[in-house]
C-alpha cells in the first residue's frame, strides 16, 4: 500500500490564519498527502486577530517525522523562538523531512533553530533584519528555494509557495489544477503588495497594523 505524505503544520497562540490555512487549502488537495496541525498541547489555540480558534488535536512532542515542515508566522513566532524544546523538535524533524518550509516570520522559526545560516531565505519584509540576525541572506523575493529548504515573504505568499511544492510533490499539471480549481488568479485592486510599489503614507499604515 502507497505510504501518504504527511505534511505538518505548528500552531501557536497568536498564528496568522492566512500563512497556515492558505498552504492548508493548496495542499490538502495533492493526491496520497494528509495535511495535520500540531500544537504544544491538544486543545484550541487562537489565531492573532481573535476570532479563528482552531482545535488541534495533537501535540506536536507525538510527531516523531514527516515529509513536509511547514511553519507559519504572525505573533506566534515571538513564543516559538523563545520556546527551546520546540526549536528542538523543529531540529530533529528537519532532519528527516522532504521539504522544510516556512511563511512569513516562521522563517525566524527556522532561523531560530540554526536551519537558515548561510542560506537565502525571505520573510514579511518588516522582519529581514532579525531574519539576517540568525545568519540568513534576506531577499525580497516572494518564495525562494534552497534545496530541501522553502521560505515564503508575508502572508499570502504562501499560497504561492504551497503551488511550488505542490508541483514538487506530485508534478505541476497537478499543482496548476489546484490553482485553477481554488481559482488562485491574483488580480488586486492595488499595487502597494510591496514596499517597493507602496507609497511612504500606505508603508506607514501598514507598520502600524505589525504593531
Amino acid at each position: 500500500m502507497l505510504r501518504r505524505m504527511d505534511i505538518v503544520i505548528p500552531l501557536f497562540d497568536g498564528f496568522e490564519p492566512l500563512d497556515a490555512v492558505g498552504p492548508y487549502e493548496v495542499l490538502a488537495y495533492v493526491p496520497d498527502t494528509t495535511v495535520r496541525f500540531v500544537a504544544a498541547e491538544p486543545g484550541l489555540v487562537q489565531d492573532v486577530l481573535g476570532s479563528l480558534p482552531v482545535h488541534v488535536g495533537t501535540g506536536y512532542a507525538e510527531v516523531e517525522r514527516c515529509d513536509v515542515l511547514l511553519v507559519p508566522g504572525g505573533g506566534s513566532f515571538q513564543t516559538m523562538v523563545g520556546d527551546a524544546a520546540f526549536l528542538d523538535w523543529v531540529r530533529r524533524i528537519h532532519a528527516g523531512t522532504r521539504f522544510t518550509t516556512s511563511v512569513c516570520t516562521g522563517s525566524l522559526v527556522l532561523g531560530a533553530a540554526g536551519l537558515l545560516n548561510g542560506l537565502t531565505a525571505t520573510t514579511h519584509w518588516d522582519a529581514a533584519a532579525q531574519l539576517e540576525s540568525y545568519g540568513a541572506r534576506y531577499t525580497a523575493e516572494r518564495v525562494v528555494r534552497q534545496d530541501r529548504v522553502i521560505t515564503s515573504a508575508g502572508v499570502s505568499s504562501g499560497i504561492d509557495m504551497a503551488l511550488r511544492l505542490a508541483a514538487l510533490l506530485s508534478d505541476e499539471t497537478t499543482a496548476q489544477a489546484i490553482q485553477l480549481y481554488t481559482e488562485y488568479d491574483p488580480q488586486p485592486p492595488y499595487r502597494t503588495g510591496s514596499v517597493a510599489k507602496a507609497p511612504a503614507e500606505v508603508l506607514e499604515r501598514a507598520k502600524s497594523l505589525w504593531g
